[in-house]
């Protein structure tokens, strides 16, 4: 069984026992938190839309932390113009421990 999440203003296929790193969430290690914005569900059917009106995935808190740096850098040729800036996204990683749909 399978479901399609949205948290962070992206989208998840999850299964059970799979990990994924999302945006940060506000929760703690070990914590349980809860998705309640189900876009679908699969496995033996699929549904989508008022079918999964109720439906939740349930996942546990790993860590938090911050991702590998991203070095963006500006560059406009003749002027002399350069601009280096680094950037190091939060995340939360998640166990997801039930699907609940």
């Amino acid at each position: 069984m399978y479901a399609v999440i949205a948290t962070g203003g992206k989208q998840y296929r999850v299964s059970e026992g799979d990990i994924i790193r999302v945006e940060k969430l506000g929760a703690e290690a070990g914590e349980k938190v809860t998705f309640d914005q189900v876009l679908a569900v699969g496995g033996d059917g699929f549904k989508a839309g008022e079918d999964v009106k109720g439906a939740t995935v349930e996942a546990e808190v790993i860590r938090n932390g911050r991702d590998r740096k991203v070095i963006v850098y500006k560059y406009k040729p003749k002027t002399g113009y350069h601009k280096k800036n680094g950037h190091r996204q939060y995340y939360t990683a998640v166990k997801i421990s039930k699907i609940n749909g």
